[in-house]
Protein backbone atom coordinates (compact mmCIF):
# COMPACT_ATOMS: atom_id res chain seq x y z
CA UNK A 1 0.00 0.00 0.00
CA UNK A 2 2.93 2.21 0.99
CA UNK A 3 3.99 1.71 -2.77
CA UNK A 4 0.86 2.44 -4.42
CA UNK A 5 0.37 5.61 -2.22
CA UNK A 6 3.61 7.07 -3.18
CA UNK A 7 3.09 6.00 -7.24
CA UNK A 8 -0.31 7.78 -6.86
CA UNK A 9 1.27 10.73 -5.33
CA UNK A 10 4.23 10.94 -7.93
CA UNK A 11 1.73 10.65 -10.34
CA UNK A 12 -0.19 13.76 -9.44
CA UNK A 13 2.41 15.56 -8.97
CA UNK A 14 3.62 14.79 -12.60
CA UNK A 15 -0.07 15.38 -13.83
CA UNK A 16 0.43 18.69 -12.16
CA UNK A 17 3.48 19.68 -13.54
CA UNK A 18 2.66 18.49 -17.19
CA UNK A 19 -0.67 20.76 -16.88
CA UNK A 20 1.55 23.84 -17.26
CA UNK A 21 2.67 22.76 -20.93
CA UNK A 22 -0.83 22.67 -22.28
CA UNK A 23 -1.59 25.87 -21.07
CA UNK A 24 1.87 27.15 -23.20
CA UNK A 25 1.40 25.61 -25.91
CA UNK A 26 -1.78 25.70 -29.15
CA UNK A 27 -2.36 28.42 -31.19
CA UNK A 28 -0.97 31.02 -29.70
CA UNK A 29 2.03 29.71 -27.90
CA UNK A 30 2.82 31.42 -24.48
CA UNK A 31 5.88 32.00 -22.24
CA UNK A 32 6.20 29.78 -19.55
CA UNK A 33 6.79 32.79 -16.97
CA UNK A 34 3.81 34.29 -18.39
CA UNK A 35 1.76 31.34 -17.64
CA UNK A 36 3.22 31.06 -14.44
CA UNK A 37 2.83 34.51 -13.16
CA UNK A 38 -0.99 34.18 -14.46
CA UNK A 39 -1.17 31.72 -12.26
CA UNK A 40 0.65 32.42 -9.21
CA UNK A 41 -1.99 35.98 -9.79
CA UNK A 42 -4.77 34.08 -9.86
CA UNK A 43 -4.57 30.98 -7.36
CA UNK A 44 -3.07 32.97 -4.92
CA UNK A 45 -2.88 36.47 -5.33
CA UNK A 46 0.70 37.09 -6.06
CA UNK A 47 2.15 40.21 -7.87
CA UNK A 48 5.19 38.63 -9.55
CA UNK A 49 6.15 42.30 -10.97
CA UNK A 50 6.00 40.18 -14.45
CA UNK A 51 3.85 42.24 -17.20
CA UNK A 52 1.71 40.28 -19.03
CA UNK A 53 -0.86 41.12 -22.20
CA UNK A 54 -4.29 41.38 -21.39
CA UNK A 55 -4.86 38.52 -24.61
CA UNK A 56 -2.55 36.08 -23.04
CA UNK A 57 -4.47 36.23 -19.43
CA UNK A 58 -7.82 35.74 -21.03
CA UNK A 59 -5.94 32.87 -22.98
CA UNK A 60 -4.61 30.51 -20.01
CA UNK A 61 -7.13 31.71 -17.59
CA UNK A 62 -10.74 31.65 -19.02
CA UNK A 63 -9.77 29.40 -22.36
CA UNK A 64 -6.85 26.83 -21.18
CA UNK A 65 -7.27 26.68 -17.90
CA UNK A 66 -11.03 25.17 -17.81
CA UNK A 67 -10.67 23.15 -20.74
CA UNK A 68 -7.66 21.35 -18.96
CA UNK A 69 -9.39 20.94 -15.31
CA UNK A 70 -12.41 19.56 -17.55
CA UNK A 71 -10.12 17.17 -19.32
CA UNK A 72 -8.91 16.07 -16.22
CA UNK A 73 -12.34 15.84 -14.76
CA UNK A 74 -12.99 13.49 -18.08
CA UNK A 75 -10.01 11.51 -17.53
CA UNK A 76 -10.77 10.64 -14.07
CA UNK A 77 -14.48 10.11 -14.44
CA UNK A 78 -14.05 7.61 -17.39
CA UNK A 79 -11.20 5.76 -15.88
CA UNK A 80 -13.40 5.00 -13.10
CA UNK A 81 -16.44 4.12 -15.53
CA UNK A 82 -13.69 1.78 -16.94
CA UNK A 83 -12.97 0.10 -13.54
CA UNK A 84 -16.33 -0.24 -11.99
CA UNK A 85 -17.92 -1.60 -15.32
CA UNK A 86 -15.31 -3.67 -16.07
CA UNK A 87 -15.90 -5.60 -11.88
CA UNK A 88 -19.86 -5.42 -12.33
CA UNK A 89 -20.70 -7.12 -15.42
CA UNK A 90 -17.02 -9.41 -15.02
CA UNK A 91 -16.00 -8.57 -18.32
CA UNK A 92 -12.54 -7.15 -19.31
CA UNK A 93 -13.48 -5.14 -22.41
CA UNK A 94 -15.99 -3.29 -20.56
CA UNK A 95 -16.20 0.87 -21.21
CA UNK A 96 -19.05 3.41 -21.72
CA UNK A 97 -18.83 3.69 -25.20
CA UNK A 98 -18.27 0.03 -25.94
CA UNK A 99 -21.26 -0.93 -23.80
CA UNK A 100 -23.10 1.83 -25.36
CA UNK A 101 -23.69 4.23 -22.22
CA UNK A 102 -22.44 6.92 -24.39
CA UNK A 103 -24.65 6.58 -27.32
CA UNK A 104 -27.00 6.62 -24.74
CA UNK A 105 -26.05 9.67 -22.92
CA UNK A 106 -25.59 11.63 -26.40
CA UNK A 107 -29.05 10.54 -27.31
CA UNK A 108 -30.66 12.15 -24.14
CA UNK A 109 -28.50 15.31 -24.62
CA UNK A 110 -29.12 15.96 -28.17
CA UNK A 111 -32.58 15.24 -28.31
CA UNK A 112 -33.44 17.70 -25.66
CA UNK A 113 -31.96 20.42 -27.12
CA UNK A 114 -33.96 19.84 -30.35
CA UNK A 115 -36.90 19.50 -27.89
CA UNK A 116 -35.81 23.22 -26.29
CA UNK A 117 -34.99 21.16 -23.14
CA UNK A 118 -31.30 22.49 -23.13
CA UNK A 119 -30.67 24.13 -20.08
CA UNK A 120 -31.33 20.73 -18.58
CA UNK A 121 -29.71 18.50 -21.35
CA UNK A 122 -27.20 17.16 -18.27
CA UNK A 123 -30.61 15.30 -16.88
CA UNK A 124 -31.75 13.86 -20.12
CA UNK A 125 -27.84 12.73 -20.79
CA UNK A 126 -28.09 10.63 -17.48
CA UNK A 127 -31.84 9.04 -18.62
CA UNK A 128 -30.21 8.40 -22.06
CA UNK A 129 -27.12 6.60 -19.90
CA UNK A 130 -29.18 4.76 -17.82
CA UNK A 131 -31.33 3.84 -20.43
CA UNK A 132 -28.94 2.25 -22.14
CA UNK A 133 -27.08 0.55 -19.62
CA UNK A 134 -29.79 -1.45 -18.40
CA UNK A 135 -30.72 -2.25 -22.09
CA UNK A 136 -27.45 -3.79 -22.98
CA UNK A 137 -28.24 -5.67 -19.86
CA UNK A 138 -31.21 -7.07 -20.46
CA UNK A 139 -30.43 -7.92 -23.99
CA UNK A 140 -27.28 -9.55 -23.27
CA UNK A 141 -29.04 -11.72 -20.12
CA UNK A 142 -32.47 -12.66 -21.81
CA UNK A 143 -31.86 -16.56 -21.88
CA UNK A 144 -30.78 -16.33 -18.09
CA UNK A 145 -27.06 -16.47 -18.75
CA UNK A 146 -25.12 -13.65 -19.73
CA UNK A 147 -21.35 -13.73 -20.95
CA UNK A 148 -18.81 -11.74 -22.24
CA UNK A 149 -19.57 -12.37 -26.13
CA UNK A 150 -22.97 -11.68 -25.40
CA UNK A 151 -22.38 -8.15 -23.71
CA UNK A 152 -20.07 -7.05 -26.15
CA UNK A 153 -22.91 -7.90 -28.88
CA UNK A 154 -25.64 -6.22 -27.37
CA UNK A 155 -23.77 -3.30 -26.27
CA UNK A 156 -22.27 -2.49 -30.11
CA UNK A 157 -26.03 -3.79 -30.86
CA UNK A 158 -27.42 -0.90 -28.57
CA UNK A 159 -24.70 1.84 -29.63
CA UNK A 160 -25.41 1.57 -33.51
CA UNK A 161 -29.09 1.93 -32.88
CA UNK A 162 -28.80 4.59 -30.59
CA UNK A 163 -26.69 6.37 -32.58
CA UNK A 164 -29.01 5.83 -35.85
CA UNK A 165 -31.83 7.36 -33.53
CA UNK A 166 -29.52 10.65 -32.53
CA UNK A 167 -28.77 10.96 -36.42
CA UNK A 168 -32.68 10.58 -37.26
CA UNK A 169 -33.68 13.54 -35.19
CA UNK A 170 -31.08 15.32 -36.85
CA UNK A 171 -32.22 14.62 -40.43
CA UNK A 172 -35.57 15.20 -39.31
CA UNK A 173 -34.60 18.84 -37.74
CA UNK A 174 -33.23 19.75 -40.92
CA UNK A 175 -31.17 22.24 -38.71
CA UNK A 176 -27.73 23.46 -39.90
CA UNK A 177 -27.04 23.97 -36.24
CA UNK A 178 -27.94 20.91 -34.97
CA UNK A 179 -25.66 19.30 -37.63
CA UNK A 180 -23.40 20.68 -35.41
CA UNK A 181 -24.87 19.72 -32.31
CA UNK A 182 -24.60 16.23 -33.29
CA UNK A 183 -20.83 17.00 -34.56
CA UNK A 184 -19.88 18.13 -31.23
CA UNK A 185 -21.62 15.36 -29.33
CA UNK A 186 -20.24 12.65 -31.46
CA UNK A 187 -16.73 13.47 -31.57
CA UNK A 188 -15.98 14.47 -28.55
CA UNK A 189 -14.11 17.48 -27.54
CA UNK A 190 -13.45 19.89 -24.61
CA UNK A 191 -14.08 23.05 -26.26
CA UNK A 192 -17.10 23.71 -24.47
CA UNK A 193 -15.19 23.85 -21.17
CA UNK A 194 -15.82 26.79 -18.92
CA UNK A 195 -15.80 28.16 -15.30
CA UNK A 196 -19.23 27.52 -14.83
CA UNK A 197 -19.91 24.17 -16.24
CA UNK A 198 -16.84 22.73 -14.11
CA UNK A 199 -18.19 22.89 -10.90
CA UNK A 200 -21.25 20.53 -11.00
CA UNK A 201 -18.88 18.20 -12.99
CA UNK A 202 -16.14 18.18 -10.38
CA UNK A 203 -18.78 17.99 -7.70
CA UNK A 204 -20.00 14.31 -9.29
CA UNK A 205 -16.55 13.19 -10.37
CA UNK A 206 -15.48 13.51 -6.89
CA UNK A 207 -18.77 11.98 -5.15
CA UNK A 208 -18.22 8.99 -7.52
CA UNK A 209 -14.74 8.24 -6.68
CA UNK A 210 -14.95 8.45 -3.18
CA UNK A 211 -18.24 6.49 -3.28
CA UNK A 212 -16.74 3.73 -5.14
CA UNK A 213 -13.36 3.76 -3.22
CA UNK A 214 -15.25 2.60 -0.32
CA UNK A 215 -16.80 -0.08 -2.68
CA UNK A 216 -13.31 -1.55 -3.73
CA UNK A 217 -13.54 -4.58 -1.71
CA UNK A 218 -17.21 -5.80 -2.52
CA UNK A 219 -16.09 -4.59 -6.38
CA UNK A 220 -12.89 -7.30 -5.55
CA UNK A 221 -15.56 -9.73 -4.74
CA UNK A 222 -17.87 -9.04 -7.86
CA UNK A 223 -14.98 -9.59 -10.29
CA UNK A 224 -14.33 -13.40 -8.60
CA UNK A 225 -17.89 -14.15 -10.45
CA UNK A 226 -21.55 -14.53 -9.25
CA UNK A 227 -21.44 -17.62 -7.52
CA UNK A 228 -18.58 -16.50 -5.55
CA UNK A 229 -19.38 -13.07 -4.64
CA UNK A 230 -23.15 -14.68 -3.34
CA UNK A 231 -20.59 -17.17 -1.10
CA UNK A 232 -19.41 -14.36 0.53
CA UNK A 233 -22.29 -12.34 1.29
CA UNK A 234 -22.44 -9.70 -1.23
CA UNK A 235 -25.73 -8.99 -2.85
CA UNK A 236 -25.03 -8.93 -6.43
CA UNK A 237 -28.35 -7.70 -7.88
CA UNK A 238 -28.36 -4.91 -5.52
CA UNK A 239 -25.06 -3.72 -5.74
CA UNK A 240 -24.72 -4.03 -9.87
CA UNK A 241 -28.19 -2.11 -9.44
CA UNK A 242 -26.45 0.78 -7.46
CA UNK A 243 -23.25 0.85 -9.40
CA UNK A 244 -25.07 1.18 -12.41
CA UNK A 245 -27.37 4.10 -11.20
CA UNK A 246 -23.94 5.74 -10.16
CA UNK A 247 -22.34 5.41 -13.37
CA UNK A 248 -25.18 6.16 -15.24
CA UNK A 249 -25.05 9.45 -13.60
CA UNK A 250 -21.62 9.86 -14.15
CA UNK A 251 -21.21 9.03 -17.74
CA UNK A 252 -24.19 11.36 -18.75
CA UNK A 253 -22.67 14.40 -16.71
CA UNK A 254 -19.43 13.99 -18.87
CA UNK A 255 -20.70 14.03 -21.95
CA UNK A 256 -23.43 16.22 -21.65
CA UNK A 257 -20.45 18.34 -21.35
CA UNK A 258 -17.85 16.52 -23.86
CA UNK A 259 -19.56 14.52 -25.74
CA UNK A 260 -18.28 11.37 -26.64
CA UNK A 261 -14.94 10.60 -25.78
CA UNK A 262 -14.27 6.60 -25.65
CA UNK A 263 -11.83 4.13 -24.58
CA UNK A 264 -10.34 5.87 -21.37
CA UNK A 265 -12.24 3.31 -19.96
CA UNK A 266 -10.49 0.76 -21.87
CA UNK A 267 -7.48 1.37 -21.85
CA UNK A 268 -6.01 2.92 -18.96
CA UNK A 269 -7.85 0.25 -16.35
CA UNK A 270 -5.99 -2.37 -18.36
CA UNK A 271 -2.43 -0.94 -18.05
CA UNK A 272 -2.61 0.22 -14.39
CA UNK A 273 -3.70 -3.54 -13.47
CA UNK A 274 -0.53 -4.53 -15.54
CA UNK A 275 1.39 -2.82 -13.73
CA UNK A 276 -0.50 -2.90 -9.90
CA UNK A 277 -2.51 -5.97 -10.36
CA UNK A 278 -5.70 -6.48 -9.75
CA UNK A 279 -6.49 -4.93 -5.92
CA UNK A 280 -9.49 -2.26 -6.23
CA UNK A 281 -7.85 0.01 -3.47
CA UNK A 282 -4.83 0.65 -5.96
CA UNK A 283 -6.66 0.11 -9.12
CA UNK A 284 -8.83 2.61 -8.67
CA UNK A 285 -7.24 5.90 -7.28
CA UNK A 286 -4.38 5.07 -9.79
CA UNK A 287 -7.21 4.81 -12.48
CA UNK A 288 -8.45 7.91 -11.85
CA UNK A 289 -5.19 10.10 -12.11
CA UNK A 290 -3.62 8.31 -14.92
CA UNK A 291 -6.81 8.76 -16.93
CA UNK A 292 -6.77 12.68 -15.91
CA UNK A 293 -3.50 12.66 -17.34
CA UNK A 294 -4.16 10.60 -20.49
CA UNK A 295 -6.92 12.99 -21.27
CA UNK A 296 -5.11 16.29 -20.66
CA UNK A 297 -1.59 14.77 -23.07
CA UNK A 298 -4.24 13.58 -25.69
CA UNK A 299 -5.94 16.73 -25.86
CA UNK A 300 -3.02 18.79 -26.29
CA UNK A 301 -1.66 16.60 -29.32
CA UNK A 302 -4.95 16.70 -30.78
CA UNK A 303 -4.54 20.60 -30.75
CA UNK A 304 -0.19 20.49 -31.85
CA UNK A 305 0.05 17.86 -34.45
CA UNK A 306 -2.57 18.88 -36.74
CA UNK A 307 -2.32 23.14 -36.50
CA UNK A 308 -3.16 24.59 -37.50
CA UNK A 309 -6.97 22.24 -37.09
CA UNK A 310 -8.02 21.59 -34.54
CA UNK A 311 -8.89 17.77 -34.07
CA UNK A 312 -11.41 16.68 -31.13
CA UNK A 313 -10.20 14.36 -28.85
CA UNK A 314 -12.66 11.33 -29.43
CA UNK A 315 -10.85 11.54 -32.39
CA UNK A 316 -7.68 10.68 -31.42
CA UNK A 317 -9.02 8.69 -28.70
CA UNK A 318 -10.56 6.24 -31.71
CA UNK A 319 -7.38 6.18 -33.16
CA UNK A 320 -5.90 4.93 -29.65
CA UNK A 321 -8.59 2.63 -28.66
CA UNK A 322 -9.29 0.82 -31.72
CA UNK A 323 -6.40 -0.84 -31.73
CA UNK A 324 -5.92 -1.80 -28.43
CA UNK A 325 -9.82 -2.95 -28.69
CA UNK A 326 -8.72 -5.34 -30.95
CA UNK A 327 -5.29 -6.53 -29.19
CA UNK A 328 -7.94 -7.51 -25.84
CA UNK A 329 -9.94 -9.71 -28.61
CA UNK A 330 -7.26 -10.94 -30.07
CA UNK A 331 -5.53 -12.08 -26.42
CA UNK A 332 -8.67 -13.31 -25.26
CA UNK A 333 -9.91 -15.25 -28.44
CA UNK A 334 -9.70 -18.51 -26.38
CA UNK A 335 -12.05 -19.41 -24.23
CA UNK A 336 -12.09 -15.86 -22.09
CA UNK A 337 -14.36 -14.44 -23.82
CA UNK A 338 -17.25 -17.43 -23.64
Amino acid sequence: MKKARLTIILLMILTLVSAIIPLCMGAVRIPVQDTLSILLRHLFGTDTGTSVSVAFEQIVWQIRMPRIILGFLTGSGLALCGCVMQAVVQNPMADPYILGVSAGATLGATGSLFLGLGVISGFWAFVGAGGACFLVLALSSADGKTTSVKLILSGMIVNALLTAFSNFIIAVAGDSDGMMSIKFWTMGSLTRAGWKNIGPIALIVLAAAVFFRTQAQTLDGLMLGEEAASTIGINTFRCRLVYLLVLSVLTGALVSVCGTIGFVGLIIPHLVRFFVGHDNRIVLPLSAVSGAAFVVVCDLLSRVLFAPYEVPVGILMAFLGGPFFIYLIMKNRRGSLD
